[in-house]
């Protein structure tokens, strides 16, 4: 499969991390599972998935109200961290994302902007020799409205001194796209795991 993206002549690329360059749906899956079970909770794949892009944080409170929980936060994120650092030798890099990197490299600056903590995307890149790659990393943390806000990635593209009508984005979720439609981006969207045959494994 390959990715066709939209025309133009682009100055910069800005990418979502997981999902998106790193095939770490799957295993961010997993560890939440393994997480919630220590609170009867649960997390359907396809409601998972539908939060993608979702700071941590954000997610254990919608899992709070959905199930009428009261998981304290901070402790759960650290755990659900934790397990996926366990489990991250098995992250393989999204290949039809890789050959744009590769091919763009040098050429134009990249950025990646994520819901995730900057240790966990710092982490998912160097496991993959990628992190050099890019010019700045748009964390958790890092912005006050998280996506489908288009805050993440217009911070990305002030950063990088690149209008945002010259970016192209790429992400795997539809609150992803959304941000980059919002900042005025045009964006590629790379199929979920599950449309590509990858699956879960512990």
């Amino acid at each position: 499969m390959k990715l066709k993206l939209p025309e133009g002549q682009f100055k910069a690329y800005l990418f979502d991390c997981d999902g998106t360059i790193v095939d770490s749906m799957p295993l961010h899956y997993v560890a939440w599972k393994k997480v919630l079970g220590e609170w009867d909770c649960e997390f359907e794949e396809e409601f998972f998935y539908s939060l993608g892009g979702m700071p941590v944080a954000e997610i254990i409170a919608t899992l709070n109200e959905k199930n009428g929980l009261a998981m304290p936060v901070e402790h759960v994120m650290r755990n659900k961290e934790n397990l996926y650092y366990e489990i991250l030798p098995q992250l393989t890099v999204v290949p039809e994302v890789l050959e744009h990197i590769d091919d763009q490299y040098g050429q134009i600056p990249f950025a990646v902007v994520s819901g995730s903590t900057r240790d966990s995307v710092t982490a998912s890149l160097k496991m993959l020799n990628l992190l050099d790659r890019f010019e700045t990393l748009v964390c958790a943390g890092d912005y006050t409205k998280s996506k489908p806000d288009p805050e993440g990635y217009l911070m990305a593209a002030d950063r990088l001194g690149v209008a945002p009508k010259d970016c192209l984005v790429f992400e795997d979720t539809e609150m992803g796209i959304q941000a980059a439609t919002a900042g005025g981006m045009a964006s590629v969207r790379i199929p979920l795991p599950r449309e590509r045959g990858v699956m879960a494994t512990i």
